[in-house]
């Protein structure tokens, strides 16, 4: 687990703008601490995606400061690399790479010690063992998500990024990632995390960042699963 940023701050963004070439939101702030689990919240539309985008340095901020591990954000360091993991929801694979060659790749390239053994128990936890030896094209849309999820956790981090990760995920599977997410924040990781599923940020949020055409500002659990009932 790489040490977290100056004041015990993994992300901090004051007054940040985001967008593509327009603001797409008002702007936020907002903190990620060691065993914090912060949930983004708000309507199709709202900027949710375009914020974590912005956070794991794939889309500059228009205005605002914005700083991952203590500095600026810079995807090309080794330091943010090796910290932040992300799972944004993309199809991104290798379409000669089977499940597990997936899964050990990412294990290799992160100095994973005993990689087959990790890779193993996430095939078994993600639901994947029967699907293991599968290309990504012959998966089902779910198994394929799973996939990204188990990617994402393969690796060490002391951020973790997710977009919407209870999509295409049945009921179970829902439950298994909400203990994945407590389980995360409690040995000390941090979770970054845009969501639809109020079950989610009532399980595993320790906060929410309501994004609304306002205004956004951080509230409770609670407020932010009203909020996802609401819309």
């Amino acid at each position: 687990m790489v040490a977290p940023g100056a004041g015990g701050e993994l992300v901090r963004a004051v007054e940040l703008g985001i967008g593509h070439d327009l603001p797409v939101c008002p702007p936020v702030t907002f903190a990620v601490r060691p065993g914090d689990a912060v949930a983004v919240v708000g309507a199709n539309g709202a900027g949710k995606s375009t914020l974590l985008r912005t956070v794991v340095g794939l889309l500059d901020p228009l205005a605002g400061q914005l700083q991952v591990l203590g500095r600026d954000v810079d995807e090309r360091s080794v330091e943010f690399r090796a910290a932040v993991a992300a799972d944004l929801g993309d199809d991104a694979f290798f379409p000669a790479l089977t499940a597990r060659e997936h899964l050990l790749l990412t294990c290799c390239g992160h100095g994973v010690g005993e990689p087959a053994e990790v890779v193993d128990a996430l095939l078994e936890e993600f639901g994947l063992t029967a699907r293991a030896e599968a290309l990504p094209a012959a998966l089902s849309s779910g198994q394929r998500r799973r996939l990204l999820l188990a990617a994402a956790l393969a690796r060490p981090r002391s951020l973790l990024v997710l977009d919407e990760p209870e999509q295409r995920l049945d009921a179970g599977m829902r439950r298994a990632l909400i203990r994945r997410l407590v389980e995360e924040r409690e040995i000390g990781g941090a979770v970054l995390l845009a969501t639809h599923d109020p079950a989610v940020v009532l399980g595993a949020a320790t906060c929410g960042l309501l994004i609304t055409e306002g205004s956004a500002e951080v509230v409770e659990p609670d407020a932010a699963a009203a909020a996802i009932e609401a819309l």
